[in-house]
């Protein structure tokens, strides 16, 4: 059965942004398009991929192919893709901008990230690297080519850093954020520095945050708090686990290969978790999940 979430958020440029996606890392690109295919049945119309995915052509057959068969048109959708790190700067992340839109087969996108910042420990010059890939994506932006444009795996003093250098701030940061991992620091700059909440939350002025690895790859599901919560909701630990992000104004990028649990991760929408729940989950501690740091990654 066919469904659409229409639960959106709107960023400060006005662009509407699906409050749920669908993540495609470590989706193979063989299985990409099917994949694809069946959220997009399932209800997604948010579509998160990455020139380092290695599945951007996957994701772009897997949008046609579902739009054929199911009357979804492609203003009904949002799409996302990210640069690498080895076409940081200006010149580069144009070409890589123009590779990628070949590869999705798409006229404009929705939104386009910086996949990793550049950083202090291996680059004297990071923050003019990122400012040049960033004008990269100013131009594109301005030209029409893109909708929206962000970043992604930016912690605090990289996001505070690169406005300062910038004609048009960021719109989103992507990052890990998972119960047992919350970026507490990052998350509180992006609302300090721009987002509007869709029709449900109080307006602010800062940017969206959308949460990659939200079910910390699997293992976090094993915790007993998440699942002493889940049985008190007649729901599962990855359901409350997404709906603990939902409710922190964070949009979750559940991925799966499987179609059952594509519909289970996206029906988040008929329960709410109580504050108590709420600060329970804030308090687990690891217990799953990447913790990669963008200070010490080699990028």
């Amino acid at each position: 059965m066919q469904r659409n979430v229409e639960k959106t958020l709107r960023l400060y440029n006005g662009i509407s942004i699906p409050s749920i996606g669908f993540g495609t890392w470590q989706i193979p690109p063989f299985s990409t398009a099917k994949c694809v295919r069946n959220a997009v049945k399932a209800g997604y119309r948010n579509f998160d991929t990455a020139e380092g995915y290695m599945n951007e052509k996957g994701l772009g057959d897997g949008l046609r192919q579902a739009m054929e068969e199911t009357g979804v048109k492609r203003e009904d959708l949002f799409v996302s893709t990210k640069v690498w790190n080895s076409h940081r700067g200006y010149d580069k992340t144009m070409q890589a901008f123009e590779a990628s839109m070949k590869k999705l087969g798409l006229e404009y996108l929705d939104l386009y990230l910086i996949h990793w910042p550049a950083v202090s420990r291996w680059h004297d010059d990071w923050r003019q690297i990122n400012r040049s890939t960033w004008r990269a994506f100013e131009q594109l932006y301005k030209e029409g080519r893109i909708k929206a444009i962000g970043v992604s795996n930016f912690l605090a003093h990289h996001v505070q850093a690169l406005p300062e250098d910038s004609e048009i701030k960021p719109m989103v940061n992507q990052i890990e954020y998972h119960p047992g991992f919350g970026q507490v620091e990052s998350h509180a700059t992006c609302r300090k520095n721009g987002f509007v909440w869709g029709d449900w939350l109080p307006l602010a002025a800062g940017f969206v945050v959308e949460a990659w690895s939200p079910l910390g790859s699997g293992d976090i599901l094993r915790n007993q708090e998440l699942n002493r919560i889940a049985a008190k909701y007649g729901k599962t630990p990855a359901q409350v686990s997404l709906r603990w992000l939902m409710q922190k104004e964070i949009v979750p990028l559940p991925k799966s290969t499987h179609e059952t649990r594509m519909v289970e991760n996206i029906n988040i929408f008929d329960f709410s978790l109580d504050g108590g729940d709420m600060a329970v989950i804030d308090a687990i501690p690891y217990c799953g999940g990447m913790m990669f740091d963008p200070d010490n990654a080699r990028s």
